[in-house]
């Protein structure tokens, strides 16, 4: 008899964990679509530094780990950032409770699988930088999309997340700031989607 393997049906659940907690928000956005879209910047990220830049990268490999960069909060749930970062003693006691939840997480799949998922939930080195950049990126996007509807409450959140993203002084995030992220200010028909 096979047990049953609770992992993939548990992380389908990020849908129902939402973003931005303490803000009020005029676009909901939930863990699941966060990850795709950090996934996507993570990518855009390793391609920058591999094409562009003449670096190494699995850029692959990178758009897996920032896939599953937040999926311990599935148990934890997404602590907000003024929370998370307000004393470095509450930082490094969520950075031991994510870890935790990772473990949880890899605990829950078959002996086979899971050192192929250890590195996925708990990232390191470069790539982690790299990913962290990309999750910045897909703060700074969702701050840009409020501010065009008219929201507000995220301004100094995205005044302070340009600061963080410069901050990092990667040049795949500023080569991404200079040349990708202008287009997150227009309209679909100035991004030029519907000409054929």
């Amino acid at each position: 008899m096979v047990n049953d393997t609770p992992f993939y049906a548990l992380l389908s659940r990020m849908r129902y964990i939402s973003r931005w907690g303490l803000m009020r928000s005029s676009i909901p956005e939930n863990i699941q679509e966060h990850s795709h879209e950090v996934a996507l910047y993570a990518h855009a990220l390793g391609v920058i530094r591999r094409d562009v830049f003449g670096g190494e990268c699995d850029v692959e490999h990178l758009a897996v780990l920032a896939l599953y960069h937040d999926a311990s909060e599935i148990l934890t749930g997404d602590l907000p950032t003024p929370i998370k970062y307000h004393d470095p003693a509450i930082r490094a006691a969520y950075k031991e409770v994510e870890r935790l939840a990772a473990e949880k997480l890899i605990s829950l799949l078959p002996e086979a699988l899971r050192e192929s998922y250890r590195p996925a939930l708990s990232p390191a080195g470069e790539e982690a930088r790299l990913v962290k950049a990309a999750d910045k990126l897909s703060a700074l996007v969702k701050c840009i999309e409020e501010r065009k509807a008219g929201n507000r409450e995220f301004l100094s959140a995205e005044e302070q997340t340009r600061a963080a993203l410069a901050a990092m002084a990667l040049p795949e995030v500023d080569w991404f700031m200079e040349h990708c992220v202008p287009a997150f200010e227009k309209n679909l028909d100035e991004l030029g989607a519907m000409e054929l």
